[in-house]
């Protein structure tokens, strides 16, 4: 019932900025907590920042805190994850997920019960 579609992934250079956004439909988003992940060529999926049902609690990964920024707006059933001053070790597949059973915050790709399809990150040298 839940549908979750990323976008505003691409290619840029180290140093540049994306944005991207993932739509959530089927349900209430409200309910929701929220969170992105990354998967890297060879790596095991990453968590890379959460954000609470109201927006009033975010959390990130050490390695992007201060560069991303993740935000929701209710009112559009969309979640935000603003990139900026990219790096090369950021080139990943980026999923959005989706949970409502837990209501607190999670880093686990086991915790959440809705994903996305990914969306291609990839940042040049």
């Amino acid at each position: 019932q839940v549908r979750l579609v990323e976008s505003g992934g691409g290619l840029v250079q180290a140093g540049g900025s994306l944005r991207l956004s993932c739509a959530f439909s089927g349900r209430s988003f409200v309910y929701y907590y929220m969170a992105w992940f990354r998967q890297a060529p060879g790596k095991e999926r990453e968590f890379a920042a959460a954000i609470s049902w109201s927006g009033g609690s975010t959390y990130y990964l050490d390695s992007v805190k201060g560069r991303f920024t993740i935000s929701r707006d209710n009112a559009k059933n969309t979640v935000y994850l603003q990139m900026n001053s990219l790096k090369p070790e950021d080139t990943a597949v980026y999923y959005c997920a989706a949970d409502s059973t837990r209501g607190r915050f999670s880093d686990s790709r086991y915790e959440y019960e809705y994903w996305g399809q990914g969306t291609q990150v990839t940042v040049s040298s």
